[in-house]
């Protein structure tokens, strides 16, 4: 059974009337594909023949005159009858037909992104890298963290790596390992690191899942170490992928940080379990009382939005308050969200890609209840890592979106008004594959690759 948070905050169970509706899609997508769309297009969008994704039905709209086209054709327009199959197979096509009401609202993929690195100088700033996942200034200084993927916490102070001990241990499996680093908003004061990693079971050394914690540096030791969050025992999972893993802050005392859905998908829909989720709490890890789901028998009260498949970009506008979010999708549709508190992001439920061996996921890219993408980019540009750039180095870039691209080798420079996307471009391209990106101190941009970091600052 599928969980689901309702506007009203409660948790109910999707009715066997919804799965079968969904069930019905499907089918009616594998007729719509095999005898539809050479005429009205892919998704209901038009092609030769009109599109069947609003309610603009010039020979009838309702469930009868759709049913009735089908069986006799339209001579007029040239349809032929499809007098050969039977009711259910009408059925299902009508069921197809029907989310066409909500594909309106699909956003389109991005294409034809402009190569704007002319003027932009691409140097190496620290080498001999393993694996960096997280990279964050150290505030007031020019010196950096770096974390590494197998359990490594590194201080960059003038071209040194100095090794921060104390580390606690991590999965270090395929996707999991030490994740990302960020700084306490207030840290001249109090000196907080947070840190996420995959976090080992103690009763299975084989599964884990996501954990938040911080501490203090002191003499190159991580001390004073807090866990911040931590999943109930029960829900650690044996798939090595998926973790999400980005720490952001707002201006109201609060920590963001998602969980990927770990390759179990459902599971991104079900508010008792923590994975494919994105979460608030207090910078000392206690729950705001303002949290969507205060009080739901059993759900993790630390959730502000659900149905997100892998967020590896997090990141709070610093002039607008808006939290942006990049996910991975599977084969293609890569999102570009704004996350809003208790919404559902729909993952798996909709989407805008296909299983990775090119069926079909599911007939949906929307539907009621379920939140759109900003944009979305088909086919996939594996998105890792998010900043707002704030540096002087580009003052034409001011508030604008730093997103990496792992399988496109790139950074997108992304233009955001508030909440409207507004187009992208390419700033750095095949120096490789792009884990995380932010602002420097000195208004540069910096980028961790597989082995070292980069910094782009003007020609």
């Amino acid at each position: 059974m599928k969980y689901i948070f309702c506007l009203s905050s409660a948790l109910i169970i999707m009715g066997c009337s919804a799965a079968k509706a969904d069930q019905a899609a499907e089918r009616g997508l594998s007729l719509y594909s095999d005898l539809c769309s050479g005429c009205h297009g892919e998704g209901l969008r038009g092609g030769s023949a009109p599109s069947l994704a609003d309610d603009n039905f010039e020979y009838g709209g309702s469930d009868s005159d759709i049913l009735t086209n089908i069986s006799r054709g339209i001579e007029a327009a040239g349809m032929p009858a499809f007098d050969t199959l039977n009711n259910g197979q009408k059925q299902d096509l009508l069921a197809y037909i029907r989310n066409g009401s909500e594909l309106t609202r699909a956003a389109k993929p991005i294409d034809n992104v402009p190569l704007a690195t002319s003027g932009i100088k691409a140097e190496d700033f620290v080498t001999g890298l393993k694996n960096p996942w997280g990279i964050a200034p150290i505030p007031g200084t020019n010196e950096w963290l770096v974390t590494e993927k197998a359990g490594r916490l590194l201080h960059i102070k003038d071209g040194e790596k100095i090794e921060i001990s104390g580390i606690p241990p991590v999965y270090d499996e395929r996707q999991g390992g030490l994740l990302d680093v960020a700084f306490d908003p207030d840290y001249s004061e109090n000196g907080w690191v947070y840190l996420s990693l995959s976090d080992p079971s103690e009763d299975d050394p084989t599964a884990a899942m996501t954990m938040i914690i911080r501490g203090k540096i002191s003499n190159n030791v991580l001390t004073a170490q807090e866990v911040l969050f931590e999943a109930r025992a029960e829900d650690y999972i044996k798939t090595g992928f998926h973790y999400g893993s980005r720490i952001t802050f707002d201006n109201d005392g609060h920590l963001f940080f998602s969980i990927g859905d770990r390759g179990k998908k459902d599971m991104a829909q079900d508010v008792t379990k923590p994975n494919g989720k994105i979460h608030r709490i207090k910078r000392d890890g206690s729950i705001p009382a303002d949290n969507p789901l205060i009080g739901e028998a059993g759900a993790y009260e630390t959730i502000y939005a659900y149905g997100n498949r892998n967020p590896q970009g997090l990141i709070i506008h610093p002039d607008t308050g808006v939290l942006w979010e990049t996910e991975h999708g599977p084969k293609g549709g890569d999102e570009l969200n704004i996350i809003t508190t208790g919404k559902n992001y729909g993952w798996p439920a909709i989407s805008y890609g296909r299983n990775y061996n090119g069926t079909v996921l599911t007939p949906f890219t929307a539907k009621d209840g379920m939140e759109q993408p900003i944009s979305q980019w088909t086919p996939s540009i594996a998105v890792c890592g998010l900043d707002v750039y704030t540096g002087d180095l580009f003052p034409q870039w001011r508030g604008r979106l730093l997103a990496g691209a792992l399988k496109y080798e790139q950074i997108r420079l992304i233009d955001v008004s508030g909440n409207q996307y507004g187009g992208e471009s390419i700033i750095l391209d095949k120096k490789g594959r792009v884990r995380d990106v932010t602002t420097g101190p000195d208004g540069a941009i910096y980028a961790a690759l597989e082995n070292k970091i980069m910094r782009l600052s003007p020609q």
